[in-house]
């Protein structure tokens, strides 16, 4: 018996009941399990069926132990994946993070590609051939000044005012500089949007929330609470917002200050 095999069908009946909370959630992506020097690589077939085996394939790079992540597989003819370790099965908690790495699977076929172009950043980065700008910027996450005014936007989204988060957005702009504000941006969309997802999930089973970066020192991972939050706020004011990632992320870029 593939014993990964049962504990991944085992999402099954938890996708059925989240698929229709967003169209990010609406399908199943190919999940690689790391087991040695190996991908074990499982898709989804069909609604009888549900996950198969598919192929081993050699590990292309060194991967961290406790991988969760999401990237094209070149030994799977390029296709986005869910890549992790086979302890996350251990937890429900474990299943949900899968259903946060789907996120990014969506986010990468529908529009990622698109907007990250768009970024001064990114492009600068393209042409340097640095693909771990997205891990690796120098943010100046420990400045004393972005500390202070990052918990200031972040007071403001829970006050649910749209002048102050303005206000407070703006002052962020003009301190950081382009790069970093598109830095800081980009995280909030990507992994802010599939944190708000994760945690919908969570609220559903009953299990806490994700709150993790929301408190000094400040890290990457900040972004990703702050940027959940600046999804929620959007959602309050309109929801359609989050059925549209392309739309929502010129949201959050808040144009209108961007002048």
């Amino acid at each position: 018996m593939d014993i990964h095999l049962e504990h991944i069908n085992q999402l099954l009946p938890l996708h059925q009941r989240v698929a229709g909370f967003n169209p990010a959630l609406s399908r199943l992506y190919p999940i690689a399990i790391i087991e040695g020097e190996e991908f074990l690589i499982y898709d989804y077939v069909d609604s009888f069926v549900g996950y198969q085996f598919q192929k081993k394939a050699p590990l292309p790079m060194p991967v961290p132990e406790g991988v969760r992540a999401a990237f094209p597989l070149e030994a799977y003819g390029g296709r986005i994946a869910c890549v992790v370790t086979p302890e996350i099965f251990d937890t429900l908690k474990g299943y949900v993070t899968i259903l946060h790495e789907f996120v990014h699977c969506y986010q990468f076929e529908t529009c990622e590609q698109a907007l990250k172009i768009k970024l001064d950043i990114a492009r600068q980065a393209q042409e340097k051939g640095d693909f771990m700008w997205e891990i690796q910027h120098p943010f100046p996450y420990q400045a004393g000044n972005f500390t202070r005014v990052y918990q200031m936007f972040l007071i403001a989204l829970n006050k649910g005012s749209m002048a102050d988060v303005l206000a407070v957005r703006k002052e962020l702009r003009s301190y950081l500089g382009r790069h970093d504000f598109e830095y800081m941006l980009w995280q909030e969309w990507k992994e802010g949007f599939a944190r708000w997802i994760e945690n919908r999930v969570q609220e559903l089973l009953g299990l806490d929330l994700n709150l993790r970066g929301l408190l000094p020192p400040f890290s990457r991972v900040t972004f990703y609470a702050g940027g959940a939050q600046l999804v929620n706020f959007l959602h309050v004011q309109d929801s359609s917002v989050v059925n549209n990632l392309e739309q929502l992320f010129h949201r959050m870029s808040m144009p209108m200050i961007l002048n």
